[in-house]
């Protein structure tokens, strides 16, 4: 015999996920879940998909005659594979993404005293590498470093060396804006902000840093590509826009594009080839970089409030 249920025993409504939320919370995917995810996804759509068609039409180097086309499909690679997954990504991790990858527009200071930061930070990081390239190492494993190096090398020059100010420009669209656009949506719009979420604003910056670095697949350059990572998305962080870090990346990215035009030497610093000085001279060079690095800072935090989240 079936048992009468108590009417004084009142039985709970079923949960129902509101049609407003962003699809990551009607799916219950955590944040950091899902830029994990977000990652791969790009990952496997930029670097494979993406590199598999542009070795298919190039081939595997890219030469003199054909440099034109790889780099216009560089750029569309970028756009198509990054920027566009990015955008519909942050859709479905917030019903109003312009404020979730922090789209407002900062004042003219906050805009451009991180350009100062960044230069400052170049030059630090090209001393770094100097120091880096300088360590002792068994002979083999230094063979072998130094021909992998001289390929990543001889790649980076082909493609953002310039011997006309029409190519410059050309190339400066390429090589500085697209990817300072895309990569910035994608690492500090998208990845960052979902790790923040699940984490705190600094881990964020931080883990967010060391992908960074990661992503461009370039062992030798992996720590200045970290700290500079860290960098942006400090000031993204602070300054509460996207804008700022996106001003940086292309200023850092430009400097590049204008010295292979003037044709100076990658160790090339402000004030000379950072290989040819002692190490008292790269120490001091090093050091007042850093005090400048040091002011920007302090003065970006000063004319900047920490966003709420």
């Amino acid at each position: 015999m079936m048992e009468e249920q108590n009417p004084s025993i009142v039985q709970p409504e079923p949960q129902l996920i509101s049609p407003h939320l962003p699809f990551i919370e009607r799916h219950r995917i955590s944040p950091i879940s899902f830029a994990l995810i977000s990652l791969m996804v790009i990952f496997v759509l930029y670097q494979i998909v993406g590199g598999a068609l542009t070795l298919l039409i190039f081939g595997l180097k890219p030469t003199v005659e054909n440099i034109t086309g790889f780099r216009l499909a560089t750029g569309i690679s970028q756009i198509i594979f990054i920027l566009i997954p990015s955008l519909l990504l942050v859709r479905l991790a917030s019903i109003t993404p312009k404020e979730y990858i922090r789209w407002k527009l900062p004042t003219l200071q906050t805009f451009v005293v991180p350009m100062i930061g960044i230069f400052s930070l170049q030059q630090m990081l090209q001393i770094y590498l100097i120091f880096q390239e300088r360590l002792p190492l068994p002979d083999e494993l230094q063979s072998m470093m130094e021909k992998f190096k001289q390929l990543f090398e001889e790649l980076y020059k082909l493609i953002v060396a310039s011997t006309s100010i029409p190519e410059l420009f050309w190339v400066i669209f390429i090589v500085a804006l697209i990817p300072a656009i895309s990569e910035e949506i994608l690492f500090r719009g998208l990845v960052q902000r979902s790790i923040e979420k699940s984490l705190t604003p600094m881990r964020g910056v931080i883990i967010t840093g060391i992908i960074f670095g990661a992503y461009h697949l370039n062992p030798f350059s992996f720590i200045p590509l970290v700290i500079i990572g860290i960098y942006l998305g400090y000031i993204t962080m602070r300054s509460g826009s996207i804008w700022v870090a996106i001003g940086a990346h292309f200023y850092n990215n430009l400097f590049a594009c204008i010295s292979m035009f003037l044709n100076l030497k990658d160790d090339y610093v402000i004030v000379g080839n950072a290989s040819e000085m002692d190490f008292l001279s790269l120490m001091l060079l090093f050091w007042f970089f850093g005090i400048i690095f040091l002011i920007s800072i302090l003065y970006f935090i000063k004319i900047t409030k920490p966003t709420q989240f």
